[in-house]
């Protein structure tokens, strides 16, 4: 390994130790600001030429907007029709009435589970986060000692990292899938094989040890979009009517409340439509029409957007248009914080892969000794970390192991590396992932608080599954 590309490695150590310090020294920047600057400065002392900087900051921070920003918008626009509808705090409630303590983190943990089958880990949770705001505020209205948050937080984060970045049909296992020659079939069975103990002890079973230690609080403003506390508060008021989110139904009144099955078919659609595109692409012609239909709609965008248009021709219907137009303007108030910051995690991580500073990692792993699986595991760790981005870890990762010997043997191992380089994408989710300041932002969350669940659990999925995966290696 060169002096430069060790000089790369202790460049992102440092930009790392500088975010960190910015944030939560005195100066208490906001991560925005914190993030831009540690760009520039990384940037600069890595070696980038002067003028691609700005590019880099600008394409960065564009492109996960473009694909996480606006899906994040449609999803506040859709939480807040849902809430409004009175959707969101009936469905909670519903949850919550046939649930207990201990089942609230394995029901949140199945519902992440099937959602991440066709989702991203960002669209994923954009789509649970009117459930896990509304299921955590009923917990704590009934038990007020409780820290719901973490509770069901956990399971979400847990069941949606493995599936984006271990099972097919995601872009990334399906690149590995391809670029190993791997049966697809065989892969899928190892996968889920691998994921669901992994789900379960990274989830709700951590989940439970985690919440007796730290305890999550997230900004009232984007509770309230998603809850409306004040009218459920009303309700319990001795004679009162049942109050959904600006529908006050006293005895006898007659007012129309939004059916549940529409606020479920509201819910769903987006998530069939992503699913329809997944299997389309694993069974149908590249360039067929059929195909092509479902990419659109499938597209995480798209299929968000037909999720609002249904909820505003069906759900909307219960209150004036004017109304409604404004509840979906002031919807987009409480995540613009939360889009800025995604912005320049995006800048940031454009910033790393530009300068280099992943290929230099890449390259000091592969001098290393080890077994394929592990050195799979490893090299899409250190690559995801450096870059911000599991898919390229995993595509980058599959190019240096394809040309190993053992990367070409029995078909069974081939699907296991597979599953093995997908499970060291999840790990170490930090600083320069949008996943991460998504979750952080999302719950109000400190950054230390950040890293003690969202970067550890994304760690301990990757930790989990890499002995599922040397486990099931003995066996097949």
């Amino acid at each position: 390994m060169t002096a430069h590309a060790w000089f790369l490695v202790a460049v992102l150590m440092a930009a790392v130790a500088l975010l960190i310090t910015l944030i939560n020294s005195r100066l208490k920047l906001h991560p925005f600001i914190a993030l831009l600057v540690v760009s520039v400065l990384t940037g600069l002392v890595a070696g980038e030429k002067l003028t691609d900087i700005p590019t880099s900051i600008i394409s960065g921070a564009g492109g996960v907007l473009g694909n996480v920003g606006i899906t994040l918008a449609l999803g506040a626009m859709l939480g807040r029709l849902l809430s409004d509808a009175g959707a969101t705090d009936r469905l909670a409630e519903l949850i919550v009435s046939r649930g207990t303590a201990r089942s609230f983190p394995w029901m949140m943990t199945l519902a992440a589970f099937v959602i991440g089958i066709p989702m991203f880990f960002e669209v994923g949770l954009i789509i649970l986060l009117p459930f896990i705001f509304g299921v955590a505020e009923r917990i704590k209205r009934t038990r007020p000692d409780s820290k719901p948050y973490v509770l069901v937080v956990t399971p979400a984060i847990a069941a949606l990292a493995t599936l984006h970045g271990m099972v097919p049909p995601h872009p990334g296992p399906l690149t590995s899938v391809s670029g190993l020659h791997a049966d697809l079939g065989k892969t899928i069975i190892v996968g889920f094989v691998c994921a669901i103990p992994t789900v379960i002890l990274s989830g709700p079973v951590f989940a439970r040890w985690l919440s007796r230690r730290m305890t999550v609080e997230p900004d009232m403003a984007l509770v309230a979009q998603f809850t409306h506390p004040a009218s459920v508060e009303d309700s319990a008021a001795p004679g009162a009517g049942v109050a959904v989110s600006g529908f006050h139904r006293g005895p006898g009144a007659t007012e129309r409340t939004s059916p549940i099955a529409w606020a479920v078919a509201c819910i769903l659609l987006p998530i069939v439509l992503m699913l329809a595109q997944s299997i389309g692409q694993v069974f149908l012609a590249a360039k067929s029409p059929a195909l092509q239909v479902l990419e659109l709609l499938g597209n995480p965008v798209v299929a968000m957007m037909c999720g609002v248009l249904l909820a505003l021709l069906t759900l909307a219907r219960f209150k004036p248009g004017e109304q409604v137009r404004s509840a979906v303007g002031e919807s987009l108030k409480p995540v613009v914080g939360i889009l800025l910051i995604i912005g320049a995690g995006g800048a940031f991580n454009k910033i790393l892969v530009d300068s280099h500073i992943g290929d230099a990692l890449a390259q000091a792993a592969q001098h290393w000794q080890l077994n394929v699986l592990i050195l799979g595991w490893v090299l899409s760790l250190i690559l995801s970390t450096a870059t911000g981005s599991a898919t390229v870890g995993i595509v980058s990762a599959t190019g240096m192991v394809a040309q190993m010997p053992a990367a070409g043997g029995d078909p069974w191992q081939v699907a296991l590396l597979v599953i093995a380089i997908g499970a060291g994408s999840i790990g170490l989710n930090y600083v320069n992932h949008a996943g991460f300041w998504l979750v952080k932002e999302s719950f109000g969350m400190t950054l230390g608080q950040a890293t003690r669940l969202h970067t550890t659990v994304q760690t301990l999925v990757s930790v989990i599954a890499l002995g599922m995966v040397l486990l099931l290696s003995l066996l097949v």
